[in-house]
């Protein structure tokens, strides 16, 4: 999730004590259900986060400045570059059979019109060696980075943003688009919105703060990382480029579902006044329209709900059990934020993130057959829901918040690059081989 909820709202941090117990009140339909033949259970990963060494994007970037956001760097990361086969190894032996992994602009392209064939041609292997283990690749051609050459020329604040990422999307449709199952323009584009909603004014500033020492130490008059960036002036140009990039990506080769994902929060109105409405259509609203024309699905991210009053957004109630990042564990707001997104969208809807940022697995291992419930409750009442794809696979680098928040089913030790099956693994891998909660 992202420069997003789970990397940057947190004040607290808290998981309370060792319980297993998941806090919800919503109704469970019984158990029994089987899902549609072609569903698709998987597991997903971002490329910053997990390959390491991405040194042309801005993120490492940002994260080397002498005054950075971030609380470390990323640094070799998982190793995922190198250690792609055995990892897509890993998670077809659980029984997953969809993968999403996304491309490294910065690397494809690491200055301005120079692309890589042999970087390009490393996400090929990728998609492959997902092919080579019946694995269906599913492909989001950004996750937040952009190479620094972008963002030091103003990131999707510049127009000519749009015509840059369109190129990016037709360059890597060419090669990787034969071997593709399923694919999104962008990564939660407008998480931004929802951030600057949840935010306090001093974290808002800190980030602006960040972008004029990045444009300071880049030499240049401007710098803008997406969620860091100015929202209202970037949001025409995200949904430009999201419009452009579908056509491009759509005109091939390959034939394949192309979407867009969004972060959505299972949003609660509170008392009167409520301005729950008023944060939907701000954050959700011109996403879910231009997918009614630019998109064949919605990939939907969901961590929690969210509960808004009159002043907005509120904090947990006090003795609720939170998450790594201070967020209420609620798994049934994955339920609410597909039926939201469908009502809204009329659109397909793919499961592209669900995850929970805790140490204690056993909360993980309670967590996933509760929201997997809520997607088989959606299904019943003929909502059309296409996969449920878990994040992480591995434990990584969460962005602003370092190597701190644990969200994967596999933990991995960074100074051996050892992997290890935790528990909660085996809990999805099983319900994806039954294909039935």
């Amino acid at each position: 999730m992202p420069l997003s909820r789970r990397q940057m709202i947190a004040t607290a941090s808290g998981l309370l004590a060792a319980s297993s117990a998941v806090t919800s009140s919503a109704k469970t339909a019984a158990s029994g259900f089987t899902f549609p033949k072609d569903f698709l259970w998987g597991a997903a990963t971002a490329g910053h986060q997990v390959e390491g060494n991405n040194v042309n994007s801005d993120m490492w970037f940002l994260e080397h400045l002498k005054k950075t956001p971030f609380k470390e760097p990323s640094g070799d990361a998982c190793d995922h570059y190198h250690l792609y086969d055995q990892d897509i190894a890993m998670l077809a032996k659980l029984g997953l059979k969809a993968y999403r992994f996304s491309l490294e602009w910065a690397r494809i392209e690491p200055a301005k019109g120079e692309f890589s064939a042999a970087e390009m041609n490393h996400y090929v292997q990728v998609a492959k060696t997902c092919l080579k283990y019946g694995v269906k690749p599913v492909v989001t051609y950004n996750h937040y980075s952009v190479p620094v050459w972008f963002a030091a020329q103003g990131g999707f604040e510049n127009p000519e943003s749009v015509d840059l990422f369109a190129r990016f999307c037709d360059y890597a449709t060419k090669a990787i688009g034969p071997y593709t199952a399923l694919a999104a323009t962008f990564n939660e584009p407008q998480l931004g919105i929802v951030l600057h909603w949840m935010l306090p004014d001093f974290v808002v500033a800190g980030m602006k703060e960040a972008m004029a020492d990045a444009a300071k130490a880049a030499a240049s008059d401007r710098f803008a990382s997406i969620q860091f960036a100015d929202q209202d002036k970037m949001l025409p140009n995200l949904l430009a480029a999201h419009q452009k990039g579908y056509e491009a990506i759509k005109a091939g080769p390959g034939d394949f579902p192309v979407g867009v994902t969004l972060a959505v929060h299972d949003v609660q109105a509170v008392g009167e006044n409520s301005r729950a409405e008023e944060f939907r259509q701000s954050a959700y609203g011109p996403w879910l329209d231009i997918a009614k024309t630019h998109s064949d699905f919605v990939g939907v991210q969901n961590y929690s709900r969210m509960r808004i009053d009159a002043k907005g957004p509120m904090h947990p109630e006090a003795g609720v059990e939170l998450n790594q990042q201070g967020e209420e564990i609620w798994p049934d707001s994955l339920e609410g934020a597909i039926r939201y997104v469908y009502a809204q969208s009329g659109k397909p809807i793919y499961v592209t993130e669900n995850g929970l940022a805790t140490e204690n697995d056993a909360q993980r291992v309670a967590y996933i057959p509760r929201v997997v419930q809520g997607v088989a409750n959606c299904l019943k009442d003929g909502v059309p829901v296409k996969s449920y794809i878990h994040w992480s696979l591995m434990d990584n680098f969460e962005w602003v918040s370092g190597y701190g928040p644990k969200l994967g089913i596999v933990a991995v030790d960074r100074a051996t690059q050892k992997r290890t099956v935790k528990p909660s693994a085996v809990v999805l891998g099983n319900i994806a081989k039954a294909n039935k909660i």
